[in-house]
């Protein structure tokens, strides 16, 4: 057992607060509440309770051992073994912020090569240091974009087709703002363009307009009509994008994105239970000021050698709440290193034979899945990266539950967050998926719908 503190220096303590005995810090406490009887059970020996835990964790189902088509933001893909290797290095894994950053030379080069990397990845100017997930970073564009126009315009418009959860996580950050109004995700009638919905909906009081790249629904859309109309109107535009789909897509820089956030959870960090993942971050040179969290920068020590600092950012963004203008955290250190050690090590021509792998097997299961009876595409005309939207005979709920039968995870149930989008499921195909799983898939859908 570790004990922090010795005898002595616990009596030395006390001396200096002026009280005897440790049980004085908890006398106003009413004593009926300092010991309670808890109703525990009897100890276990070690052998004892990694035997109950291992039983535990193997009533859980995991993506090693079930096929999975479940996307929706979270990605069963590759993580080559160097990463986590990498990981679990000492000065790596146990690590915390330092406080003195500069004394953390090995730290700070690690976060420079991720936000070389991300940079790099999306065509953009400058990237941070990482936020706490996609839709963190999502909602602190929404915050960068309100403090850039001093919280004078008063509108951010987020189309319905980006991820729900990011959409809920803006109108969380936003809400303490009070006079913002986060508009465009209601819900379209069967007549409405979501595009030419937006376009109509910006004007002289829009700061930001936040569109996801590919969609929610894994839907490839050209914005270029919607960054023109906004930049008119004097708005900023965020991409919320899916870094593996850069491996082959256009990168949000090229349609002039003035920031592009997203989930660096496909970046070699595995599915973990929803976390923790990583918020990548980027910016145009115009707003490095104004961004969010954390930024490394190099330049020169004393003696001419090569050094790494924190840079462009007052410390009230860290540590004085009633001056910062965006979240105060510390960064996604770990995850942010597992980012760059997977780009490094795939490499360019690796990084896109991963997505072309993604791209060709999920369009192999699209043609397949619209083949059989009752199921059809929901946007059949619309290009798609490695997520599509199915239409399915049945309940999804029901689909998917027969389905575990097969050992294998469906599809999303969009009905649970998109109700007008009932017996509609979202399938995603990684490069992990072979195409023997992909038929196998197929007989299994065909088998419970037709019973």
């Amino acid at each position: 057992m570790y004990t922090p503190h010795s005898p002595q220096e616990i009596e030395e303590m006390l001396n200096v607060i002026g009280i005897k005995s440790v049980e004085d810090l908890f006398e106003k406490v009413p004593a009926k509440y300092r010991y309670p009887d808890l109703d525990l059970p009897q100890g276990l020996t070690e052998m004892e309770v990694a035997a109950e835990l291992n039983e535990i964790a193997t009533a859980n189902a995991s993506s090693d051992e079930f096929i999975s088509f479940l996307g929706a933001g979270a990605y069963n893909h590759y993580i080559p073994s160097v990463v986590d290797a990498i990981l679990s290095r000492g000065e790596f894994y146990t690590a915390y912020t330092p406080y003195q950053p500069e004394v953390s030379q090995g730290t700070l080069q690690a976060i420079f090569e991720y936000q070389s990397l991300m940079t790099e990845l999306t065509g953009m100017d400058i990237s941070n240091a990482s936020h706490y997930d996609g839709a963190t970073a999502a909602a602190e564009a929404a915050n960068l974009a309100y403090h850039n126009f001093r919280g004078k315009r008063k509108k951010v418009l987020v189309t319905r087709s980006v991820n729900p959860e990011y959409r809920e996580t803006i109108r969380t950050y936003m809400y303490g703002l009070g006079d913002v109004h986060v508009l465009g995700d209601d819900p379209l009638n069967a007549r409405e363009d979501e595009t030419a919905k937006l376009l109509e909906m910006i004007n002289a009081d829009t700061a930001v307009v936040i569109v996801q790249y590919p969609d929610f629904f894994g839907r490839i859309t050209d914005y270029t009509k919607i960054v023109e109309k906004a930049h008119e109107a004097g708005a900023l535009v965020t991409f919320v994008f899916n870094p593996t789909a850069l491996g082959i897509l256009k990168p949000p820089g090229a349609f002039d994105a003035d920031i592009a956030v997203g989930d660096g959870q496909p970046l070699g960090i595995p599915l973990s239970f929803g976390g923790p993942y990583l918020g990548i971050f980027t910016v145009k040179d115009k707003l490095v000021r104004k961004l969010a969290g954390r930024l490394v920068g190099e330049t020169v020590d004393e003696a001419g050698n090569r050094a790494y600092v924190l840079t462009l950012t007052a410390r009230e963004q860290h540590i004085r709440r009633e001056k910062s203008t965006s979240n105060i955290c510390t960064n996604q250190g770990l995850m942010a290193l597992a980012a760059a050690v997977y780009l490094s090590v795939l490499g360019k021509s690796g990084f896109k034979q991963v997505a072309n792998l993604c791209y060709q097997k999920a369009h192999y299961a699209a043609e397949k899945i619209s083949k059989l009876p009752g199921f059809e595409l929901a946007f059949p005309e619309t290009p798609f990266f490695h997520e599509f939207v199915i239409k399915t005979p049945k309940p999804v709920e029901e689909i998917n539950a027969r389905l575990e039968d097969y050992w294998i995870l469906g599809g999303y149930d969009l009905s649970q967050t998109y109700p007008e989008m009932k017996n509609q499921m979202l399938v995603a195909v990684t490069e992990k998926v072979s195409r023997e799983d992909i038929d196998d898939f197929v007989a299994a859908l065909e088998e419970v719908t037709n019973d």
